[in-house]
């Protein structure tokens, strides 16, 4: 295989997205960093957790087959987490809301008092590339870039990663800083909040929230990481 063959066959498409840039509406359809706009009256979150995220897949450039049923994901986070990243998984410290229809939504306003709130702008990519260490490689493909590297016809990073994205980011892969993670094969990475210097919100030291999704038993499992 050469350099163009291994892009074809692992490039993914993701949403990625932009944090402010323009004047917000607060209207169905856009998504925020900080702030959790939307919701049903009679769902409940725990006094301890703040508004974290509103993504509006229905609006996003690309969706993961994984949460093509939903429309709308809001996400709470209990500030503990940040006592617990040793853990295996991170999911009891979210409060994940999935949304398969925006039909009988009420605007809930809520607000982040830890995070400057600003809406996100989506774009879509068509190359996101896995981290060389996050087991999210074909095992065929990775001996063809392995053999290739040790013969000095190719060097992974400089010849077939063509942009790395660690930021908010729906469906590609997780940009890990640290060795990637796998929760099993039913658990899929499905997006990431990242550490985000425009709305004063950082995980750590740059790190970001890998969250996984199993559709099968609608669960989720959250990884964090970081430098």
């Amino acid at each position: 295989m050469n350099s163009s063959e291994i892009k074809k066959a692992v490039f993914k498409h993701a949403t990625i997205f932009k944090t402010g840039g323009i004047r917000p509406t607060e209207e169905l359809g856009e998504s925020w960093i900080g702030k959790v706009l939307w919701g049903q009256e009679k769902i409940e979150v725990p006094s301890n957790f703040e508004p974290l995220c509103t993504l509006f897949l229905e609006k996003s450039p690309y969706c993961p087959k994984e949460l093509e049923s939903y429309q709308l994901i809001t996400v709470y986070m209990d500030y503990n987490v940040f006592n617990e990243l040793t853990r295996e998984n991170l999911a009891p410290f979210f409060k994940i809301n999935c949304y398969t229809t925006l039909d009988g939504l009420h605007k809930v306003n809520d607000q982040s008092i830890r995070i400057k709130p600003f809406p996100l702008i989506p774009s879509l990519v068509d190359n996101d590339a896995p981290a060389w260490d996050s087991a999210d490689f074909d095992p065929e493909i990775e001996d063809e870039i392995v053999r290739l590297e040790s013969e000095n016809v190719l060097d992974y990073h400089e010849d077939v990663v063509e942009e790395v994205y660690p930021m908010h980011k729906i469906g590609g892969y997780a940009s890990y800083v640290q060795s990637g993670v796998s929760f099993g094969e039913d658990y899929h990475f499905v997006f990431q909040i990242s550490s985000d210097e425009k709305a004063q919100f950082n995980i750590v030291d740059s790190g970001s929230f890998y969250f996984f999704f199993n559709e099968a038993t609608q669960e989720w499992a959250v990884h964090c990481d970081f430098f």
